[in-house]
């Protein structure tokens, strides 16, 4: 069936280390919109982070973020989806971290608030188009009185795995717990991520699960691969998301975006 919605990962897929799309991906999304594929954003990263990325690249609509937890259009900022981390569970989760002596932030919507500016949250403000504000706030358990959108831990690269593990085993069946990039660990609501949302946003656009295709490279993206009726993989996709693929696509390096739209996509509408 012809592909009639298409959602992007972001870092590793489609926006490399500098933060910017090549040239032949911009064109390949240019053509797939003018194909009359819609096209979204599937990212970690809050909302008005992710229109930066998708007025650059001339998507509108609603955009995923935060891990699935909010669908939200980047022109009208209409809210269609908003799945907040439980207050107990973020209280038990900011408190676990705590006893650990790990750094960790939470969103309350686009609010970014910090106990104090570590140098591991500071890296985390800054690794954005637009450098985040950190509201620092002293003690988040005792601040935090509404359901937060994420909750982001972030550590050394080579910790990384070892305590979202541990995550994993302490929230298993309460939280969606995710590694985002090498130092970031996040947490969402159990029925907040990326897949979970696509399959929102495909029935609210009355696309069926075959007639979409997902693209994604780390961890935090193997449920919409998997989810979407064709799912891809990058090269420099981890084990998990290459195992939920169905394709596997040359590297960011290589275009392999671009190469998955154009074959997969383009090839259709253009016969």
């Amino acid at each position: 069936m012809p592909i009639r919605l298409l959602a992007l990962d972001l870092d590793g897929t489609i926006i490399d280390a500098r933060m910017q799309a090549s040239p032949r991906v911009r064109w390949a999304l240019r053509r797939a919109r003018e194909a009359g594929v819609h096209v979204t954003l599937a990212t970690g990263r809050f909302f008005d982070s992710t229109r930066v990325f998708a007025n650059e690249l001339g998507i509108h609509g609603p955009l995923i973020c935060f891990q699935g937890a909010l669908v939200q259009d980047s022109g009208t900022e209409e809210v269609h989806l908003r799945r907040g981390v439980p207050l107990r569970l973020a209280h038990e989760l900011i408190n676990f971290v705590h006893d650990r002596g790990w750094d960790a932030c939470v969103y309350i919507d686009d609010r970014l608030y910090v106990e104090k500016a570590t140098p591991n949250l500071r890296f985390y403000a800054e690794y954005s188009p637009i450098k985040e504000q950190m509201n620092a706030v002293g003690d988040l358990g005792a601040f935090l009185s509404c359901d937060p959108l994420k909750i982001v831990v972030v550590v050394e690269a080579e910790q990384a795995l070892s305590v979202s593990s541990m995550l994993r085993e302490r929230f298993e069946g309460r939280l969606q717990i995710v590694r985002s990039f090498h130092r970031f660990v996040e947490a969402t609501n159990l029925t907040a991520s990326k897949g979970q949302a696509l399959s929102f946003l495909a029935q609210m656009r009355g696309v069926t699960q075959m007639e979409t295709m997902a693209i994604g490279d780390n961890d935090n993206d193997a449920d919409m691969i998997a989810w979407a009726g064709l799912g891809i993989a990058m090269g420099n996709a981890s084990d998990a998301v290459k195992a939920a693929a169905s394709h596997v696509v040359p590297s960011i390096e290589e275009d392999g975006a671009a190469l998955a739209i154009e074959r997969f996509i383009l090839e259709q509408y253009d016969g």
